[in-house]
């Protein structure tokens, strides 16, 4: 399996990234930057059917928190009441998990070619047609060393420390705008009135929650990252904020 990730992926993308880096001017982060935004228009029938699928089952959720406590005492029939909802707005639940199983691998191999790009071996992951120097100038804008582990390694330097930030603060805050637009879902009258649920209360706090502790969550493992995964990591959440409102403005 370890060979046919990097036969399928690992490989293509490193070699594709080292390509992008010496076409194209900017240097290393526009490079990341142009990878990304390659990757998720490669990916974006299956994000964009992945979204769709999720905006109905947040849509539907006033109907499902219903009917649990209609029949909170009937198992069997809380479950039929549910799938009938789910088969009226030709919803299958199960079908956002397709598209984000198959993003998974390959985010992961886009994730570790950021990872690895500095090592003294990773010559030995691109194509042999691929110019490779064997060096990769990992300055970003004259600023910013992307080769850097977050803010660990920023010494004295208060430019680079503040673009450091930007690229790290930036993807939490992008991350939070994408899951509050993900989950945002317009109310009727009625549905207002049934907020006094407190089974529907609780629901709402905890992903009230989620929104909240997810982006300081990603501000805190890019702390010790590579910055080239923090700009990757902001790309791709300025990615799917458009795509989002793109879709949901199609729905």
């Amino acid at each position: 399996m370890t060979e046919l990730f990097n036969i399928f992926l690992y490989q293509p993308i490193a070699s594709i990234l080292v390509l992008l880096y010496g076409v194209l001017p900017g240097g290393f982060g526009v490079a990341i930057i142009v990878l990304t935004i390659l990757v998720r228009l490669i990916l974006y029938p299956l994000s964009a059917k992945g979204i769709e699928s999720q905006k109905a089952l947040t849509d539907i959720q006033p109907k499902v928190k219903e009917i649990q406590n209609k029949y909170k005492d009937d198992q069997e029939k809380q479950v039929q009441e549910v799938l009938n909802v789910y088969k009226e707005a030709k919803i299958n639940p199960f079908s956002g998990f397709l598209p984000l199983l198959i993003q998974i691998p390959i985010l992961i191999a886009l994730y570790r070619v950021l990872r690895h790009v500095q090592d003294d071996n990773f010559s030995e992951a691109l194509y042999s047609f691929i110019p490779f120097s064997g060096e990769i100038n990992s300055m970003f804008l004259g600023i910013v060393d992307l080769g850097l582990d977050g803010l660990n390694q920023i010494n004295g330097n208060w430019m680079a420390m503040v673009g450091a930030i930007i690229i790290i603060l930036g993807a939490g805050v992008a991350q939070f705008f994408q899951m509050k637009m993900a989950t945002r879902r317009h109310e009727t009258k009625k549905e207002k009135k049934k907020k006094q649920d407190p089974a529907m209360e609780m629901a709402e706090k905890m992903q009230k929650q989620m929104i909240y502790f997810f982006p300081v969550f990603t501000v805190i493992i890019l702390l010790k990252l590579p910055l080239a995964v923090g700009l990757y990591w902001l790309t791709t959440a300025v990615f799917s904020i458009i795509q989002q409102h793109i879709v949901f403005k199609k729905i």
